[in-house]
């Protein structure tokens, strides 16, 4: 079983406007540690990703997720 931790930060970054180090500014991280999550290469603790769904106040499933998310455009069912 993978422990994969896919998310979509990149991409609600990109859609604010926010840059890595403004966001890692913000929650007390270092801007390359934003980097690692958007690529997948570090999962972040529970107060991390809840910290972060806060950020851009959205729920944090919308965020954060076990399974890939569906690329945009990409009809489902």
């Amino acid at each position: 079983m993978s422990e994969t931790v896919y998310n979509r930060i990149a991409l609600l970054r990109a859609e604010r406007g926010v840059t890595r180090r403004q966001l890692a500014d913000t929650l007390g991280v270092h801007y390359q540690t934003v980097g690692y999550l958007e690529r997948g290469e570090y999962s972040p603790s529970l107060y991390l990703a809840l910290r972060i769904a806060d950020y851009f106040d959205v729920p944090v499933e919308v965020i954060f997720s076990t399974t890939p998310f569906p690329r945009i455009g990409e009809r489902t069912g």
